[in-house]
């Protein structure tokens, strides 16, 4: 039975090719490895100094001259997480609005949201601790890490997509994402005054995630950078009648995710619902 659990959890996360898992997997692995590392340590009389730097070559330096000799920091910090309640909150905002996110745009878009979403926050977060004086004497010392900024961008851009999309909550009952974004957000910027770091990355990954969905919505999106172009060539046979395209244009999608954005998705026909999975899997 064990086993049969092994494998389906390494099947969903690494082979299902939903990123969804993947990320969460990934979070996960660096969490229980550090922290599996740090009790090894402990057990053996160890000071944690092995745990600590693991944490550290993961973690991205406020320092700006220290990023050249950790580059990798701006992608592993986004992933690393000491605190298991840190990772637990992380991981299920992450999980219930992936889930919704995924509903209405496709893998590539995912991945775009949470990566740049995480890079958009550590950007901010070197600008603050580099220019702003208050930062001055704790620049050096001080290091980024969790995954905050990529789950905010993704839960920012779920509410911005799907505003009116509800979900209950325990103690709270139904509530809208836009609702649900908005307080988040705010409490991020009241914040800043007990903890700086946390509250800037995600008030950068919000940002992300809120522009990444209006450029969508005009018809620009970033993510795909992340597309693979095609070096085939189809040749149109001109003697051939008007065919249709089994995909739905970017037109129609604007238009059901107007009405989304209005009514919310339950107000789609079955037809319009089916147009949005096709364009989904694009």
């Amino acid at each position: 039975m064990n086993k049969s659990l092994f494998s389906e959890l390494y099947y969903k996360v690494f082979q299902s090719g939903n990123p969804l898992f993947l990320f969460i997997g990934i979070n996960v692995i660096v969490f229980v490895a550090i922290n599996l590392l740090a009790a090894g340590e402990f057990l053996t009389g160890g000071s944690g100094a092995g745990a600590d730097w693991l944490t550290s070559m993961l973690s991205m330096p406020a320092y700006y001259e220290l990023l050249p000799y950790r580059f990798w920091t701006i992608l592993s910090y986004m992933f690393t997480q000491r605190g298991f309640f840190h990772l637990l909150f992380n991981m299920l905002w992450l999980y219930w609005l992936g889930l919704i996110f995924l509903d209405f745009l496709n893998k590539r878009q995912f991945i775009f949201t949470y990566l740049a979403g995480g890079i958009m926050g550590a950007v901010l977060y070197l600008l603050a601790f580099n220019l702003l004086p208050v930062f001055r004497g704790t620049v050096e010392n001080s290091i980024l890490l969790g995954s905050s900024a990529s789950v905010m961008a993704v839960v920012v851009a779920t509410a911005t997509l799907v505003p009116n999309f509800t979900i209950r909550l325990l103690f709270l009952g139904n509530v809208k994402l836009k609702y649900l974004a908005l307080a988040y957000f705010v409490l991020d910027l009241i914040g800043i005054g007990s903890e700086p770091g946390g509250s800037l990355t995600h008030i950068g990954g919000a940002l992300l995630g809120f522009m990444y969905i209006q450029l969508l919505n005009r018809g620009t999106d970033l993510s795909n950078m992340f597309k693979r172009k095609s070096r085939l060539q189809v040749l149109k046979n001109k003697r051939s009648g008007p065919t249709q395209s089994a995909l739905p244009d970017q037109e129609v999608i604007d238009r059901i995710l107007d009405k989304i954005s209005q009514s919310g998705y339950d107000s789609l026909t079955k037809e319009e619902k089916e147009q949005l999975f096709k364009a989904s899997k694009k």
